[in-house]
């Protein structure tokens, strides 16, 4: 029996970019029409890898720097979430670029809480893994610091719970904008640490 129950949710692909590198005070990221992709993520992309170091996100698991698993392929935001950040900020929108986001999708309700690995598929069959939820960093708020002065301080509380989610390529494609990304989730109930009670 499958473990992983296609939904009737899908989301269409609204923005695609690349970050080649990051300096020390902003991120650069550049829009793209399609993303083709392999088992390592996005070729020429700073986040691409089979492996990466450690990062403050997993130092309660491992001594930063330690070489593990990229799961962490790309970075992948909800549309109407960025909307809700751009609002709190009082800036009408949210340029992708400024958060170095890798796929920008419409229409999947409660974005950053989708759970830990469900799958979002695309019409060639290409195939993201969803990690965890992303959380708010200093990258994008220098960046939107520079663009909108005084805006970007206060984007890590804005964007708490609405930056996101990080994931990783299961089957490689190309994804490409206006693509239509089906979700599929896990088929298991919530975690119970009290589960053992019910046997």
């Amino acid at each position: 029996m499958p473990a992983l129950a296609p939904t009737e949710f899908y989301g269409r692909i609204t923005w695609l970019g690349r970050v080649p590198h990051r300096d020390a005070k902003t991120i650069e990221t550049e829009a793209l029409d399609q993303m083709t992709l392999g088992f390592d993520g996005l070729a020429g992309e700073i986040h691409a890898g089979l492996t990466r170091p450690s990062c403050s996100r997993v130092t309660s698991q491992h001594v930063r720097g330690t070489e593990i698993r990229n799961t962490r392929q790309l970075s992948l935001v909800g549309a109407e979430e960025m909307a809700k950040i751009a609002a709190k900020l009082g800036l009408e929108t949210i340029d992708p670029a400024w958060l170095g986001a890798s796929v920008v999708i419409e229409g999947l309700p409660d974005f950053s809480h989708l759970p830990p690995s469900a799958r979002l598929q695309g019409p060639d069959g290409s195939t993201l893994v969803i990690d965890m939820q992303n959380r708010p960093c200093q990258f994008p708020a220098m960046t939107i610091e520079a663009a909108h002065p005084g805006q970007g301080k206060a984007f890590k509380t804005a964007a708490k719970g609405l930056r996101g989610v990080t994931a990783w390529v299961e089957r490689p494609g190309t994804l490409r904008r206006g693509d239509a990304l089906r979700l599929h989730l896990p088929d298991q109930r919530a975690w119970r640490p009290d589960a053992m009670s019910d046997a």
